[in-house]
């Protein structure tokens, strides 16, 4: 894979370090990903906790696109795990080929968490991001809990207590798509 697919990221949440690999595959046109692509599938897959789905709101290509990519993920990784679908460049509204309520409904549908961003004004990624990671920690901390494990339920959070993700706009990063 090339090193601009991949992003690393250490953040805290609830005092935890945790350390996040992601993966971009929009890097790539249409023909290297289902040609090379598809020859490393489980890899990109192999132990994913969250999965967020990034249409462009501007192009109604790429939200018909979402439909494969979902089934793709769910072949290939826990039936548990964290999908956000979002629609980036909400910042383009006269632009706009998907409408908001398109994206909420297929979401809906399909048992996903839904969100609309714009990467140009850094309008929710942060958010977005923040979501999927609480999301994911309560069902670690969860499964925790579940098997037993006394040193992660002291860390599960009491009822109704807040779970910080600190700024995720000042983590550490590494192999970003910039560099």
């Amino acid at each position: 894979m090339p090193n601009n697919c991949k992003l690393c990221m250490m953040i805290h949440v609830n005092s935890s370090l945790c350390w996040i690999q992601l993966y971009c595959c929009c890097c790539q046109n249409d023909y290297t990903r289902t040609v090379k692509y598809r020859a490393i599938t489980s890899a990109y897959y192999r132990g994913a906790v969250g999965a967020l789905l990034v249409y462009d709101v501007t192009r109604h290509s790429t939200f018909e696109n979402v439909e494969r990519w979902l089934k793709e993920l769910r072949d290939h990784t826990d039936p548990n795990i964290v999908v956000m679908l979002i629609g980036n460049k909400s910042d383009l509204r006269h632009l706009v080929a998907v409408s908001t309520e398109d994206g909420k409904s297929f979401a809906e549908r399909e048992s996903l968490y839904f969100m609309e961003t714009s990467a140009l004004e850094s309008t929710n990624v942060d958010n977005a991001f923040a979501e999927v990671l609480t999301q994911i920690y309560h069902i670690v901390s969860k499964k925790a809990v579940e098997a037993g494990d006394d040193g992660a339920a002291s860390a599960v959070p009491t009822k109704g207590e807040k779970i910080n993700v600190d700024d995720v706009s000042a983590v550490k990063t590494v192999g970003c798509c910039s560099s």
